[in-house]
């Protein structure tokens, strides 16, 4: 599986710690920035990640900036993005389960590593239940046009 990750400056020291465990537990990741602390825009990368998972470049994506927010409204204005802002476990499994969220958005100045890497764990191993959540994400679809 492929994981796109990518940040602003906010989100950067968080996302190259998720770009370390996601490695260390297998996944291949595509890292597309930014790539240090100097400040940049959010929405260029919640978009460049998302535009990668609608064309199948990756598999999921995760987004991360300060607080999680602007990048995950950025992403989803994707067409076929379902970015969800995670900042529990449940809600990052909830999101694959319910929601089948192809990216997960996370605040990298509202948590810690060790949260996040249990978010976004959660996050990874979670499956789209399908049923009756099909018919309510096809609905989020045709709100999109």
């Amino acid at each position: 599986m492929i994981i796109g990750i990518g940040s602003d400056h906010g989100g950067f020291e968080l996302k190259e710690e998720m770009k370390k465990f996601l490695e260390e537990n297998g996944y291949q990741v595509k890292d597309f920035g930014t790539h240090g602390k100097e400040s940049v825009d959010y929405p260029d990368y919640g978009r460049i990640v998302g535009e990668a998972v609608v064309a199948g470049e990756i598999d999921k994506g995760v987004v991360i900036c300060g607080t999680g927010i602007g990048i995950s409204i950025s992403a989803n204005k994707v067409k076929g993005v379902r970015a969800a802002l995670c900042g529990d476990v449940y809600s990052a499994r909830m999101s694959r389960e319910h929601n089948n969220a192809n990216i997960i958005a996370m605040g990298g100045r509202v948590l810690g590593v060790d949260l996040a890497k249990e978010i976004l764990s959660a996050y990874l191993k979670s499956e789209f239940q399908g049923g009756r959540h099909e018919r309510r994400v096809n609905k989020i679809a045709e709100i999109e046009g």
